[in-house]
């Protein structure tokens, strides 16, 4: 393998993981791909990364970059082929804001929702899903209007949003499918189904110091 590619240290299930993959694939950006087993983090990531989360990609000449946004704006900075820095409406300020509140209130709310004994203070972890509910309803407000966030194509706030939605559907399937959210669950539904999704999804071993080191996105 190439010296010169980055290394991308991912969990395959993690949401911002997800994300960073999803932008990387999108820019054709290839990476030497070293999937995380989060409970046996390996020393490599550790050291480049005290923090010790998923996911991180290390550039060739060292720089080290440690949020998933970072990873999705350098990948798309290389290469944007479908245009996800210039959406068809709004700019780059308005998605940021919505990713703002993704990575904030809603985070909160969904780790309360999903994990409650991780929470001291929790005693009722639908007070977090309908405090979650309540952020959704104003993107389903806003999917009513348009196919995506911010007009008829996907930009970059529809791939940093939607693996943390899936997140909270999943964590009551039956509960969010009978939701007045029939925007958002056709848009959500619309990115789990694509090509894109299902390729950065595949299932790789986890890495190890000195085992090959697949490329991500695998070559076309």
């Amino acid at each position: 393998m190439p010296d010169t590619l980055p290394v991308l240290y991912s969990f395959r299930r993690c949401p911002y993981a997800m994300r960073a993959r999803l932008a990387l694939s999108i820019s054709r950006q290839p990476c030497a791909l070293r999937e995380v087993v989060l409970r046996d983090k390996p020393a490599e990531m550790i050291e480049i990364s005290p923090k010790a989360t998923v996911p991180v990609l290390q550039l060739p000449q060292g720089d080290v970059l440690e949020e998933s946004l970072d990873i999705m704006l350098w990948a798309l900075n290389q290469n944007d082929p479908d245009q996800w820095l210039s959406p068809p409406q709004g700019d780059m300020a308005s998605m940021r804001d919505i990713i703002a509140q993704n990575d904030g209130p809603f985070k909160y709310h969904l780790d309360r929702y999903k994990y409650p004994h991780r929470y001291e203070d929790v005693t009722d972890s639908t007070e977090h899903r309908q405090a979650g509910f309540d952020i959704l309803t104003e993107l389903n407000d806003l999917l009513a209007q348009t196919d995506q966030l911010f007009g008829d194509r996907i930009s970059l706030a529809d791939a940093a949003l939607f693996p943390f939605i899936r997140q909270f559907a999943n964590t009551d399937r039956d509960w969010f499918d009978t939701q007045s959210l029939a925007h958002l669950q056709r848009w959500l539904a619309g990115h789990l189904a694509s090509p894109l999704f299902e390729g950065i999804m595949a299932k790789y071993p986890a890495w190890q110091a000195g085992d090959e080191e697949p490329v991500f996105p695998a070559p076309v």
